[in-house]
């Protein structure tokens, strides 16, 4: 028989030093399931009656994410700086990275993303871009933002106009070119549909009617040719010429000529609106996933200022850039766009190389590496010259691989020279340190 002690009943031990029964174990993980049920009731309800409220605001979306990336702007909101004008600076601005600007624009949501029920994860406090990338943790259920974050010149909102973008961009420059005698280049790039030709045509307006007006007031006897030209495929085409082919080629003296490319004189600011928008109509359009009239060609409209002679005293190129995409965005595409996507990436690729070579003050600047560069030559080895970039980004969630793309490409675009010293410093004390033990080595 079992000792007496086995017979004994067990005894629940209740307000005491030792464990819980069963019971009251299991109860309360009761109470604690109704208090979870009871939180997941509320949260559903605050849902809920936040996506009325969205839907009535006109905001679509995971209501969810939409609240906590107004929580995160409502946050940050004060820590935006003001805009200041683009300082165009001296000529020591090549040895400080002071000629060229770096800018970001976010276009507003459009309605075919609203009805496609993306919401806006991308907030501009400038000078800082950043990017909510909404996602679940590992549960599948628990959300969160992963925020990535990028810091430029000028990070313009939605609710920037484009009057304010050219007065910190566009009227620096080219008061740069008419009073100081210089050349600038402004260039608008982006991912397809997010804006680059609509901020570039506000730009070119009003820097016609600038030009005109500050020589006007300056006085003087300069004459004002444009010309306008796109790259498409490879091909120079005259925009001001039906699309007449142009040759590319070097001269002896390492000048680019643009052979056969026509410069019409302009005498005012209407004129020369007249002949951009004539050049902007006949610009290859094509029609991809992204956008029913999608740019396909990279537009080049140069602005010079002459003197009598036929020198030039000033120019300024107002380059739209054709929209750049991934390659999982051309899947469904025909040969013929397959390959106009090829050789837009590669012609960026080249832009970008050639504005960090410019940022750094690189001793050689690879701007041989595409008929785009090529033709832009004077804006990356001429010392009195200056650059800006005006990225432009797609609001939507759906977007955001896209926006992260254009942002990390206008971020390597302008490395700062004290970055570059500092490299430059470390490789010569880690070949003077290699050295030393070489020498050691055969001393040993």
């Amino acid at each position: 028989m079992p000792p007496a002690a086995a017979r004994e009943p067990r005894r629940s031990v209740e307000g005491g030093g030792g464990k819980k029964s069963t019971l009251a174990t299991i109860q309360d993980m009761e109470r604690a399931r109704e208090e979870r049920r009871r939180q997941m009731e509320e949260r559903k309800a605050d849902k809920a009656e936040q996506q009325k409220r969205n839907k009535a605001a006109g905001v679509v979306g995971d209501a969810d994410f939409v609240r906590m990336i107004d929580a995160w702007r409502e946050s940050h909101e004060r820590d935006a700086a003001a805009h200041e004008a683009f300082d165009c600076g001296d000529e020591s601005a090549r040895a400080t990275g002071g000629e060229i600007c770096i800018c970001v624009r976010k276009r507003p949501i459009g309605r075919r993303e609203v009805a496609a029920n993306d919401h806006d994860a991308v907030s501009c406090v400038h000078p800082e871009v950043v990017v909510h990338d909404c996602r679940h943790r590992v549960d599948g259920i628990t959300k969160y933002l992963a925020n990535a974050g990028f810091a430029f010149d000028h990070a313009f909102s939605e609710k920037v106009d484009t009057a304010e973008v050219y007065r910190c961009v566009g009227s620096p420059l080219v008061d740069f070119v008419v009073g100081r005698r210089g050349r600038a280049t402004i260039f608008a790039y982006g991912q397809t549909g997010s804006g680059k030709t609509y901020t570039m045509e506000g730009i070119q307006e009003r820097a016609a009617v600038q030009i005109f007006d500050a020589l006007g007031a300056a006085g003087g006897e300069i004459e004002v040719g444009v010309s306008f030209f796109e790259i498409y495929g490879g091909r120079c085409q005259d925009l001001l010429r039906d699309r007449a082919r142009l040759q590319v080629r070097e001269d002896g003296k390492g000048e680019i000529n643009v052979v056969g490319l026509a410069e019409a004189p302009v005498a005012s600011a209407t004129a020369l609106l007249d002949a951009i928008e004539k050049g902007n109509e006949l610009r290859t359009k094509q029609k991809t996933e992204m956008n029913d009239a999608s740019s396909r060609s990279h537009a080049i409209c140069q602005i010079c200022l002459r003197d009598k002679r036929g020198r030039i005293e000033g120019k300024l190129s107002l380059v739209d850039l054709a929209g750049s995409e991934r390659g999982q965005d051309t899947r469904n595409h025909n040969r013929q766009l397959r390959t106009e996507s090829a050789e837009i990436n590669k012609s960026l690729l080249a832009l970008k190389e050639c504005i960090r070579g410019l940022a750094t003050n690189d001793a050689h600047v690879p701007f041989r590496a595409s008929k785009l560069t090529m033709v832009l030559r004077d804006s990356f080895v001429r010392p009195h010259c200056r650059v800006a970039m005006i990225a432009t980004v797609s609001p939507s969630v759906s977007a955001t691989d896209h926006t992260i793309n254009t942002l990390r490409y206008a971020d390597r675009v302008k490395e700062k020279p004290a970055n570059q010293a500092l490299k430059v410093a470390a490789l010569a004390d880690r070949n003077k340190n290699g050295e030393d033990a070489k020498e050691a080595a055969k001393e040993a």
